[in-house]
């Protein structure tokens, strides 16, 4: 991270398509390990400020863990531009570094939502969160072309929406039952896209989880 920021809300990192803007939230009371979260999708709006991403920093936090949420190239401050979701793994990855660096102690998880799940996804081959992976609404048609592979052996939970309008609830659920390791799946009933009304039932599931899959 850049030594003449201070402030976390304005903090930056070197990206491979130029600097990424990020923003670090510390929990009050921390364990070892961090998580980095991803945002949806740089096209249609999703930035780090999105609410699904602010809870699930919120989940990481009241866990125990810090949290660094970023923007993909290209949104609000950070530099470069839109890079069909291919550089955008490369961004998770400089998170990913730039988190390992602050945190060195404990493990790492990798989150996401919808675009910013799909980036996850496609990093975690190489970052290898041993934390675990958080994935909410992955949109698995990105997978269709080139299957994951080398996934780590790590937690991973899946909460989907089954009244989802923007990705398949049947198609996201019979993907994830072919994965290996095959992720913990939550569907919540009645639950949209955007989990609108529904942030604090997606923030207990998800810190329970990691609660549960992190030292102490």
């Amino acid at each position: 991270m850049n030594s003449d920021v201070t402030d976390p809300a304005g903090a930056w990192i070197d990206g491979p398509a130029g600097r990424l803007q990020v923003h670090i939230d510390e929990p009050q009371t921390s364990r070892p390990g961090a998580a980095v979260v991803c945002h949806p999708h740089p096209q249609y709006g999703g930035t780090m400020h999105n609410k699904v991403v602010h809870t699930l920093v919120r989940a990481f936090n009241l866990a125990g863990l810090p949290a660094l949420r970023f923007n993909f190239r290209g949104v609000q401050d950070s530099e470069g531009t839109y890079d069909e979701g291919r550089g955008e793994v490369d961004d998770v990855l400089a998170a990913v570094h730039a988190a390992r660096a602050r945190w060195p102690q404990g493990p790492l998880w990798l989150a996401g939502f919808s675009f910013g799940a799909a980036a996850a996804l496609r990093a975690a081959g190489d970052a290898l969160p041993d934390g675990g992976l958080v994935t909410v609404a992955p949109p698995v048609g990105y997978f269709a072309a080139r299957p994951l592979t080398g996934l780590p052996a790590a937690p991973w939970l899946l909460v989907q929406g089954d009244a989802d309008d923007v990705v398949d609830p049947p198609e996201v659920l019979t993907w994830a039952s072919r994965q290996q390791p095959e992720p913990v799946v939550h569907v919540l009933e009645g639950v949209g896209h955007f989990f609108h009304g529904h942030l604090p039932q997606l923030r207990s599931l998800v810190q329970t989880f990691v609660h549960e899959h992190s030292p102490a």
